[in-house]
């Protein structure tokens, strides 16, 4: 088991600081071990109090874990005071590891989270101990009294703040320029790690990006990977942030392990529903277009056609038998946005089959579920004319036809557009038991 240590303050919001940072070390499988230097009061709007710890007390909490369990890679976050940051550096420096250095300075609220007067020590004494440092724009500019505007700004920063005797420096691009390209200065070269601008939830990114860091280098990848892998890291944990409070919402670490995990789950429940369906005398069902069951990764995940698993070339008649095929992600378009429409008005409900359109089915489907309808024949010309909006219209419109999401959606078709029922449920398993009170 690798092992990281974390030397921050704690944030008691859960969005920055250790609670961030331990997560992130547990979403890449590093056990993870924290020194807290500070408790502060704090949501996702203001910090309301800092109460620093003794620096004794910091120092021996850092002793402790290190004499014992070991330290493969630690990181710095908020050292608030001089004598905090004296204490870290005197126990730090009685071992060997590499220690990634985030020079926490100001909070998203806009408070101080380091005071002025410990910045000159902070460059002093903990600086030269970083393998890496992790300043944002903000930090850079005040660390190397360049004030940044370009590219060439953010070189001629980190090449200052190099000279402060850290072994790499890498500027963080999130508020500089329209995108969000990070800049790695290590061994007299520059790298860049480009990555867009993510309207999303951004409490924490810095800690959560320089604990990915701290977390690959104690597994043992060199700085320029892990570097990678924590910019692939924090990109997931912004876009999948948690829309929590009222203020900044926090970053989602645990969306680079849940991604993964709910992918696979979702393909298992998927690949036995149809294997109980293919077992089923179905072929009277099967529509000619062929049949197809899709389920959606659950909120916040499922955003686009890749975030649906369905059936590759759908199931199809084969004599008076079904062929189907493999199950993939992003194998049925028109599902997919059936089901990611639905789940815009009630996102647990996350699977849709379609079967073979017949009156008799749609009169037993309402006398024992909520059905609804669209008619393609009011498509409005706006909609027909761009590529892939009839599904999410027609089930949109089906929905606010009746105040909420039907267990079973139909049309009658139009010219050249099969008529079809969709079946729609939280999982295959409802779906099919639906599918099984209409046969």
């Amino acid at each position: 088991m690798f092992k990281a240590l974390t030397i921050a303050g704690s944030d008691s919001g859960g969005g920055a600081g250790i609670e961030a940072d331990l997560k992130t070390f547990a979403a890449f499988g590093v056990h993870g071990m924290a020194a807290i230097t500070s408790v502060t009061a704090q949501n996702t709007i203001s910090v309301e109090a800092i109460h620093d710890l003794p620096p004794a007390m910091v120092k021996k909490q850092i002793e402790c874990v290190a004499k014992d369990i070991g330290v493969d890679a630690a990181k710095t976050g908020m050292l608030s005071n001089e004598k905090i940051i004296k204490a870290v550096a005197s126990a730090i420096t009685k071992y060997d590891f590499p220690v990634v250095v985030d020079p926490v300075m100001i909070a998203k609220s806009g408070a101080y989270l380091l005071k002025e007067d410990a910045i000159d020590t902070f460059v002093r004494y903990i600086v030269p101990l970083a393998y890496v440092i992790t300043p944002n724009r903000h930090e850079a500019e005040r660390l190397s009294g360049i004030k940044i505007k370009s590219k060439e700004d953010v070189r001629k920063a980190a090449k200052e703040i190099k000279k402060m005797g850290a072994e790499a420096v890498i500027i963080k691009g999130g508020h500089i320029g329209r995108s969000a390209t990070d800049l790695l200065y290590y061994k007299r070269k520059f790298f860049e790690y480009k990555g867009k601008r993510i309207k999303g939830c951004t409490h924490g990114t810095g800690c959560s990006f320089s604990a990915a860091i701290t977390a690959n280098l104690a597994k043992g990848y060199e700085l320029k990977e892990a570097v990678k892998i924590a910019k692939e890291f924090i990109t997931t944990a912004i876009q999948y942030g948690v829309k929590i409070g009222h203020g900044h919402c926090p970053v989602n670490p645990n969306a680079w392990l849940a991604i993964a995990a709910e992918r696979w789950r979702v393909y298992e429940e998927l690949k036995n529903a149809v294997d109980l369906l293919v077992n089923m005398d179905i072929v009277d069902f099967i529509p000619e277009v062929g049949m197809n069951f899709a389920y959606a990764l659950p909120y916040p995940y499922a955003r686009s056609m890749e975030d649906v698993a369905a059936i590759e070339g759908r199931i199809v008649k084969a004599g008076k038998k079904a062929r189907v095929g493999e199950i993939a992600f992003g194998a049925s378009r028109h599902l997919a946005k059936a089901v990611l429409k639905t789940m815009e008005y009630d996102n647990a409900i996350r699977a849709v089959m379609n079967i073979r359109f017949d009156r008799k089915l749609v009169n037993k489907a309402k006398r024992k579920f909520i059905v609804s309808f669209y008619n393609r024949q009011e498509e409005p010309l706006e909609i027909k004319a761009k590529e892939g909006a009839t599904v999410p219209w027609g089930i949109e419109t089906a929905i606010k036809r009746i105040g909420k999401v039907p267990d079973i959606i139909y049309h009658e078709g139009d010219v050249g557009k099969e008529p079809m029922i969709l079946i729609f449920g939280r999982n295959p398993r409802e779906v099919l038991k639906k599918f099984e009170m209409l046969r």
